[in-house]
């Protein structure tokens, strides 16, 4: 609370111990309360770190900066000028079977792309907003990789987990 919520926070990174061992622990449930004022001034310093020029980021968790609490925010690639959307409490129920071939990046993972092949392609989530209606919503393409990529981070997984995964899924 104590900066300006146009402040980007520092950004937890892997190759920090004391960083990565948060970035693997799992967040907790947030109460949606659109008169809390802590949550509204941290949601608005969680956007301002994905759009800092120094992340420039399609999405980000609160894990990311050191909050264990269920919020990520996601750039909405599927909607008109692609905004970025805040969710509380995110939770994907039901996978496609298909999945799709992309490139992933992280800003808590440093000089890093790969290519994952098992991203689904369309993803159903349930969700809060941050005045406590509570959502279900079909996300398609690559917005819904963006979305499985950041509710992995409330669950302590990084995309390298998949990557390893499929890597060892292939000499098999």
């Amino acid at each position: 609370m104590h900066a300006d919520t146009m402040k980007p926070m520092r950004i937890y990174k892997i190759n920090n111990k004391k960083d990565s061992l948060l970035l693997r622990t799992k967040s907790s449930y947030i109460k949606p309360n659109p008169k809390d004022a802590v949550l509204q001034h941290f949601v608005k310093r969680l956007h301002a770190t994905v759009r800092d020029s120094m992340s420039l980021g399609v999405g980000i968790a609160a894990p990311q900066v050191g909050v264990l609490k269920n919020i990520i925010w996601v750039q909405r690639f599927d909607k008109e000028n692609f905004p970025f959307e805040v969710y509380l409490n995110p939770k994907i129920v039901k996978y496609s079977e298909g999945t799709q071939r992309v490139r992933e990046g992280c800003l808590s993972i440093p000089d890093r792309t790969d290519t994952l092949n098992s991203r689904s392609k369309e993803i159903l989530i349930e969700y809060d907003t941050l005045d406590g209606e509570h959502k279900t919503e079909l996300i398609e393409r690559f917005t819904a990789v963006i979305f499985q990529h950041e509710i992995d981070h409330l669950n302590g997984i990084l995309y390298l987990d998949h990557l390893e995964k499929e890597m060892r899924n292939n000499l098999n």
